[in-house]
């Protein structure tokens, strides 16, 4: 939710403190002249997941899918965006019009994508961004509630990370038998869980590489992507950012990496002929 009060604008998530919002942040303009700085020449603007509307009754839920997909909609170059789905009465239909439209794929949240149940009701969608050639990017959720007196960044380093986490592996048990041609984008790394291949092994789970799943490498810096790189090599790793929360920041790996994480594999993960530069 978000509020106003003497000209200022609060946000309210769940689980995680109030904060103040610049709208200056958000200006189509301003960001547009960011992305140049950053050398990106298309930029993939997805619904805020952790707002929660997506899980609203479908009655609340629509219009304000509706005002997204029209606001993003009317963005200027470089921006593109991602569809967001209702999940209440999820509508294959009108995803494949948002597709018609330009929209590059959905965007739904990881919490309905963790267990068997979720890939059965959300099924038909997935099975449309399937038929039309269309990648799924899977973001967290609204949090859980915190604990009482939790710092800040709690959400940010529990729930974000262990629904992430939840997703990946759900998506290897339940999401690639069922689409087997699904292209797929993790946002925040999957929260590391590539880094857990040891344990799972030693648990009894498969580790292979799944060549139509990718990570976005937002929120994260080079520590932790190459972790990832390690353990997945490069061929799976997109650029992203969560700014205005966090500006992206550039990963010290050479060109070769360079190319791979900002042209070539979000050019796989898009479908596209020609290359891009980022999501």
């Amino acid at each position: 939710m978000i509020t106003r009060g003497a000209g200022d604008w609060t946000l309210h998530l769940a689980g995680e403190p109030e904060a103040a919002i610049d709208l200056d942040d958000h200006d189509p303009d301003r960001r547009a002249e960011l992305a140049e700085a950053d050398g990106l020449d298309r930029v993939l603007v997805a619904p805020s997941s952790p707002l929660g509307i997506e899980e609203l009754p479908a009655g609340e839920a629509e219009p304000l899918l509706a005002a997204y997909h029209q606001g993003v909609a009317e963005l200027p170059a470089p921006f593109g965006a991602w569809a967001a789905v209702g999940l209440a009465a999820p509508d294959p239909a009108a995803l494949s019009r948002l597709l018609d439209e330009g929209f590059v794929g959905a965007c739904i949240g990881a919490d309905a994508l963790a267990d068997p149940a979720g890939y059965d009701r959300l099924g038909p969608v997935l099975e449309t961004l399937e038929r039309r050639d269309a990648p799924l990017l899977i973001h967290p959720g609204p949090a859980a509630g915190a604990p009482e007196a939790a710092p800040g960044w709690w959400a940010a380093l529990t729930g974000y990370v262990a629904a992430m986490q939840t997703a990946w592996y759900a998506f290897a048990v339940w999401g690639r038998p069922a689409h087997p041609e699904l292209r797929v984008c993790f946002a925040m790394l999957a929260g590391l869980a590539p880094v857990q291949r040891e344990r799972l092994l030693a648990r009894g789970g498969a580790a292979g590489r799944d060549p139509g799943v990718f990570l976005d490498v937002s929120s994260y810096a080079e520590r932790a992507v190459d972790a990832v790189l390690r353990e997945i090599g490069v061929d799976q790793l997109v650029f992203g950012s969560d700014r205005p929360v966090i500006a992206p920041r550039e990963l010290p790996f050479g060109d070769a990496v360079r190319v791979a994480i900002r042209e070539r594999n979000p050019s796989r993960l898009l479908g596209t002929m020609a290359v891009e530069s980022a999501v």
